[in-house]
């Protein structure tokens, strides 16, 4: 049974190499592992896959020694726990805005006693090798819950969320709560949202993380106690590397004509 290297870091006191895929790149896998990433943060939020290409690239983070966090697109309890039976390390829900939401997540992807996931016993994150309670009590200890904090409701609530048992990260994504914040009224700036979630992760003992578009950002978050920062992915770097080659090719061919 595979041991996840995000959680071994993050018990460690160190920093999580996190990098994102939104499409179905199965050798991704592979080049994420060999440059030293921990965790392949993979979004089916915002982007579509089915289940057979989902199954193929946990597949591959097995076969790569890497973990997958997978972002679902439900909240459906055996839907979740599917997931990491078919190899997910680790699970990021949006909008974790209530400890009572928290908890119910807990209880979908975690077996008694802290929750009440179902057992299989067959699948890849048990080597496929039907096991008992010593696979119950690894899948406990080494897959982790990621909840996302994007609401200022969810920042109200910080405390009690983090506190729930089960939850080993709180998340913020900068994007959905800056807008909720400019868009509501509330004195909070994206800035103290961030010093409110890490304090609270501090008392709580658990890690929180963000996201960074720059390395001078995952200094910056680094600095302030994240251990779990999103930074890089697929379609930044098709991105830049399509913009540096095109302007390579304006210089040979002149730009063109629109």
């Amino acid at each position: 049974m595979r041991k996840s290297k995000t959680l071994a870091k993050l018990r460690a006191g160190q920093s999580v190499r996190v990098c994102g895929l939104g499409h179905f790149i199965p050798s991704y896998a592979s080049l994420a592992a060999h440059f030293g990433f921990d965790c392949i943060w993979l979004d089916a939020e915002h982007r579509t896959f089915n289940d057979r290409e989902i199954q193929s690239l946990l597949a591959y983070c097995h076969q790569y020694d890497i973990d997958c966090m997978l972002r679902p697109a439900t909240l459906e309890k055996t839907r979740l726990y599917r997931y990491l039976e078919d190899g997910a390390a680790g699970l990021m829900i949006p909008f974790v805005s209530t400890p009572e939401k928290a908890r119910m997540l807990v209880d979908a992807v975690k077996f008694p006693p802290l929750g009440d996931r179902g057992l299989d016993g067959v699948g890849q994150d048990c080597g496929l090798i039907l096991r008992g309670d010593e696979f119950v009590d690894h899948a406990n200890r080494e897959t982790f819950l990621v909840a996302q904090i994007e609401t200022p409701q969810a920042v109200e609530n910080i405390d009690a969320i983090a506190a729930v048992e089960g939850v080993d990260v709180v998340f913020i994504g900068p994007a959905d709560l800056g807008l909720r914040l400019r868009r509501t009224e509330t004195p909070l700036t994206l800035d103290d949202a961030i010093d409110k979630v890490a304090a609270a992760a501090q008392r709580h003992g658990k890690a929180w993380g963000c996201t960074a578009p720059s390395p001078e950002r995952v200094g910056q978050l680094r600095d302030r106690g994240a251990r779990f920062i999103g930074y890089g992915g697929d379609y930044l770097a098709l991105r830049d590397m399509l913009s540096r080659v095109s302007g390579e090719l304006d210089e040979v061919y002149g730009k063109p004509s629109s």
